[in-house]
């Protein structure tokens, strides 16, 4: 039975640092508004204004996939303090210049890249500590709620701003961000968190480069990434000319800039809470479907809305469909996704998402710039529905009984030398005798083969046959070093790569013979001697 949707508030730790990360986060989207809304009257507005949306999401490209390596290294409370002591003193710095007039548009994006900054190192940290603080039949619980807090941020933190702007102006949101990252610095020093067992980390480049080899060489995670990416290129254009649509087209101040950013966030808001029912009468690429097709009509109506009253119920529509099409997004890559490469690949999937918005922002600006602003609009709401149909290529496979949980299944190598963790390249040799009548069925099942191994760390791959005898087949992985391999054998594997490592054994004759090739250097001789050749490796 599922949890409760609220089951996670029941764990202090959870709640706390939730209440924490949407105050912080309120901050950090009302900095964005004042960002934008400092320069909408500038007469470059139509350029500037997208390019406080790139300086802003720009660092999560940038920087989630070594916030999530770090994540692992170091402990995450005393990571999380850090970052929100940086994101404080940023905001601040930023209000006081802005209220001394010091405060031109390169500045000004150089400021929101660093606040960006902050918030890109926090996500994937935030993230990964989720799971500490409920247990395991409550992650999916408390993973909508994470999205239900990201969207109430997104809601009440632009609403917020536009009346601090309108009664204030722009200095004092700058100075409510850096408040508002205080709170939670002071519930993260207040939190005693358990002690974790220390284990073996991976250095820095070999992790990075072993989650975006997995992300590489995983074709499900591939076409998520890249029908995700395909709606947001044109979908972002909602989220950089929304101050320009409340400005030029509506005739709106700040305050009501907020309220049309609030609409948005409140139809996400519901989408967080409601997807639960709709998901169990329609397919993930339904869904993905209706909710594209859903938020390009509303996008089209919005360029062709005279007033607030018409909308602000089109926003709602579109942010339903944007949070709709996210969640399904990151639900079905979780799916996918064993728990050794999780925290990268989700990395990955956060520089996708923002760094589409970033690459994509100055592009409408530029359109628009040219075009006008309802050409823009109209183009992107076309290309939203266009991405909607992609679904019918880039179809997700249905994630129903697919078992990526860690099997450990290799046979531990016994061997005659004792490498050093560090040693390395190490290529891997499997020998196979096949009968002819087998050879073209066994040659079918060897490309599933070659993707199991290149993503759980192999850097290269080859299947050969021995001329002296035609009978006889070599396939040679290489890794790194010995250390990766020790890997491969302790927590990348799962229960789908023994079947199909399974089904290509299943057409040879006798049983596969393993040889490990190490660097001629090795010289350490085992403390064991070898009995025989494992049939695994």
């Amino acid at each position: 039975m599922s949890a409760s949707p609220f089951a996670p508030f029941r764990h202090r730790a959870f709640f706390w640092l939730w209440v924490g990360v949407v105050i912080a986060s309120i901050g950090t989207w009302g900095q964005m508004v004042g960002a934008q809304w400092l320069f909408v009257n500038d007469p470059n507005a139509a350029t500037i204004v997208p390019l406080v949306q790139t300086a802003s999401t720009l660092p999560m490209m940038l920087l989630a996939l070594p916030a999530g390596v770090l994540a692992d290294a170091f402990d995450r409370r005393s990571m999380m303090i850090v970052i929100q002591v940086y994101v404080v003193v940023v905001a601040a710095l930023l209000a006081v210049l802005t209220a001394l007039g010091l405060m031109p548009p390169a500045l000004l994006l150089a400021f929101t890249f660093a606040v960006g900054a902050g918030q890109a190192m926090l996500s994937p940290t935030w993230q990964s500590i989720i799971t500490e603080l409920v247990p395991r039949s409550e992650f999916a619980a408390a993973t909508r709620l994470d999205m239900v807090s990201v969207n109430v941020a997104r809601a009440a933190g632009p609403a917020l701003a536009g009346v601090v702007i309108a009664t204030w102006g722009v200095p004092p949101v700058f100075a409510l961000t850096a408040v508002t990252g205080s709170v939670l610095a002071i519930i993260l020093l207040a939190w005693r968190r358990p002690t974790v067992p220390v284990t073996s980390r991976e250095r820095f480049l070999p992790a990075l480069r072993s989650g975006s080899r997995y992300v590489r060489h995983e074709p499900v995670v591939r076409t998520i990434l890249l029908r995700f990416a395909v709606f947001i290129f044109p979908a972002g254009a909602v989220w950089a000319l929304l101050p320009l649509i409340a400005s030029q087209q509506l005739g709106q101040a700040a305050s009501g800039y907020g309220l049309l950013f609030a609409a948005l966030g409140t139809g996400a808001v519901v989408a967080a809470l409601g997807l639960g029912p709709v998901k169990r009468h329609l397919s993930s690429n339904s869904l993905l479907t209706v909710a594209g097709v859903g938020f390009g009509a509303a996008f089209a109506g919005l360029a062709l809305a005279p007033t607030m009253g018409v909308a602000l119920p089109l926003l709602v529509v579109c942010g339903f469909g944007w949070t709709a099409t996210v969640a399904t997004a990151i639900s079905e890559l979780q799916l996918f996704l064993p728990t050794w490469v999780r925290a990268r690949a989700i990395a990955i999937y956060l520089m996708v998402f923002l760094g589409t918005q970033a690459i994509a922002a100055p592009l409408w600006g530029l359109l628009t710039q040219y075009a006008g602003l309802r050409a823009a609009l109209l183009t992107a709401a076309g290309l939203v529905a266009v991405s909607a149909l992609t679904g019918i290529v880039l179809r997700v496979p249905d994630s129903q009984g697919l078992d990526r949980s860690p099997l450990a299944y290799w046979d531990t190598p016994r061997l005659a030398l004792d490498p050093d963790s560090a040693d390395g390249p190490v290529t891997v040799s499997i020998q196979y005798r096949l009968d002819d009548a087998n050879r073209d069925a066994f040659l079918a099942a060897m490309p599933a083969m070659r993707r199991s191994r290149l993503r759980s760390g192999s850097t290269r791959w080859d299947l050969y046959r021995v001329g002296e005898d035609p009978h006889l087949y070599v396939e040679q992985f290489s890794v790194p070093s010995w250390a990766e391999h020790e890997r491969q054998h302790e927590v990348r594997l799962t229960a789908e790569d023994k079947a199909i490592e399974d089904a290509a054994f299943a057409f040879v004759t006798g049983e596969p013979v393993t040889r490990h090739l190490l660097p001629a250097t090795t010289t350490t001789p085992a403390t064991t001697t070898p009995d025989g050749d494992p049939s695994r490796s």
